[in-house]
């Protein structure tokens, strides 16, 4: 797996693109006018993504009709020397449709213990924890 990183800009705007040609824009948002997301951002982006496709797969090998699914993830951090690292992830599934419940648990369940390669990176620093919901009920 390979990306290219290039500076777009005369500031902190850079284009990174997958080997596909597929492309994100990242900015220092502490700056006015960011025309891209921090690479922060774009890291709680990526939990969301891994497990967001893992739980949509799973659902969909077990048939469950998905009509609606969001994914909000808020990242706690913490200073350390001078850097700001995550200490806690928490990802919250919404999912709408014919779903069972106890599937869309076990669906969450299986991506971060076992599944989203992003979260399982981060595992061994950073405290994730999920919550899913159900056509508005938490489960």
């Amino acid at each position: 797996m390979k990306i290219t990183l290039n500076r777009i800009n005369d500031d902190y705007l850079f284009q990174c693109t997958n080997a596909q040609g597929n492309s994100i824009l990242l900015d220092n948002t502490t700056q006015p006018g960011a025309k891209g997301v921090s690479p922060m951002e774009s890291l709680l982006m990526a939990v969301a993504g891994c497990s967001g496709i893992d739980v949509v797969s799973i659902l969909k090998k077990q048939r469950q009709e998905i009509t609606g699914f969001t994914a909000e993830v808020e990242g706690e951090r913490v200073v350390v020397e001078d850097a700001k690292p995550f200490k806690s992830i928490l990802v919250k599934f919404m999912l709408e449709g014919t779903i069972d419940p106890k599937k869309a648990l076990k669906a969450a369940e299986l991506s971060f213990e076992k599944y989203c390669s992003v979260s399982k990176t981060l595992e061994p620093n950073v405290d994730i924890s999920y919550e899913v919901f159900v056509n508005g009920a938490k489960v």
